[in-house]
């Protein structure tokens, strides 16, 4: 498994509009081949700030979401949303308390 990290910075005044259509995008990513789990998190101290994970089998079961329609209707539903570009990164797993 690997996990996903992305940081989303969302325009100021923009956060509900983003969450509403979040909720289709996050449904498409949920249903992509070799995804687990997705998460969505928004920051205490930065409201428009949001911290976005996806568990995925493996790097290259993201990689081929990425290729697919259905990413594309992802950016379209919430990357006008974004107030500069995601800050992402893939992690592997070590431990769970």
């Amino acid at each position: 498994m690997v996990i996903e990290r992305a940081e989303l910075p969302i325009t100021v005044g923009r956060e509900q509009d983003f969450e509403h259509y979040f909720t289709q995008a996050g449904q498409l990513l949920r249903a992509a081949t070799g995804c687990r789990a997705v998460s969505l998190a928004r920051g205490i101290e930065s409201p428009s700030q949001y911290l976005l994970l996806i568990e995925w089998d493996t790097v290259e079961a993201h990689e081929a979401f990425t290729a697919t329609a259905e990413m594309g209707q992802v950016r379209s539903l919430i990357g006008p949303f974004f107030a500069g570009k995601p800050n992402t990164g893939h992690f592997a797993p070590l431990k769970r308390w």
